[in-house]
């Protein structure tokens, strides 16, 4: 089996579930784990505007894509091109573990499939003992932007026991934050993602400056893993471990 990859995460999620690296034909420059699997692998174009024509020279029996993080024109001209697609969607750690179970049956790596994806289960199962703090997760600086409780990132932190509002109900899941939202709807902390803006803490501290003279209370900052924050996949176990011990840490230091 000959395979493109147009999503990172799910790059290193073949990996995890033990595809043969002679298997991957192409990948984006944005594959970057695990390294010594993707090293050699040709890069095709970025996640937005692949080369159709550099993925139609490598025949691929089965190009990876997401719905979110790959346009529909670029499924659309695969498509037409008579290229088989598997694609995601995920919204949610809770939408992983099948996921993973029906990628693992399509590249016949089911055994690892069931086995991640069971371990996910287990984790997603474990009760928070009580909710942590209201916090904004931000991911871009221009304009200031955070996610949303309906994607996946939101969605991660609100089951590690984070409160995360929506600013926006009716907006795309990502809104641009305004020092009045964060006063509004009084956000104790901000988590500063590393990805894909890779937010300096001073960056953080700016905007908390901003939100005390219009008359807010500090709030605090934590700068955070972004690929624990974004990456759904094999890598949702770890992110699920990393936010509920931030949260329980966070927790603890406001008690």
């Amino acid at each position: 089996m000959r395979i493109v990859s147009l999503v990172p995460s799910l790059t290193k999620t073949l990996a995890d579930l033990g595809l043969p690296k002679e298997h991957l034909v192409g990948r984006t420059p944005w594959c970057i784990y695990p390294e010594n699997y993707v090293a050699d692998i040709p890069v095709i174009g970025g996640t937005k505007t692949p080369n159709i024509r550099k993925i139609m020279a490598l025949d691929p029996d089965l190009v990876i894509m997401d719905k979110e993080e790959n346009p529909l024109e670029v499924f659309n001209q695969l498509r037409n091109n008579g290229i088989d697609c598997f694609v995601t969607e995920v919204q949610s750690p809770l939408d992983v573990p099948e996921m993973l179970r029906s990628l693992g049956k399509r590249i016949n790596c089911e055994t690892i499939g069931e086995k991640i994806a069971s371990s996910i289960e287990q984790e997603l199962e474990q009760k928070i003992a009580s909710t942590g703090p209201k916090v904004a997760a931000m991911i871009w600086h221009d304009p200031l932007m955070c996610v949303s409780p309906t994607r996946y990132s939101g969605a991660i932190l609100e089951l590690c026991g984070f409160i995360v509002p929506d600013f926006e109900p009716n907006g795309n899941g990502y809104p641009v934050v305004t020092t009045n939202h964060l006063i509004e709807y009084g956000i104790e902390g901000m988590l500063l993602s590393s990805e894909p803006h890779n937010f300096a803490l001073e960056e953080g501290e700016a905007i908390s400056e901003r939100v005390v003279l219009e008359g807010g209370q500090r709030i605090w900052n934590v700068c955070i893993d972004g690929e624990a924050l974004t990456w759904f996949g094999t890598h949702t176990l770890h992110g699920l471990k990393e936010f509920k011990a931030l949260c329980e840490d966070l927790k603890m230091k406001a008690s």
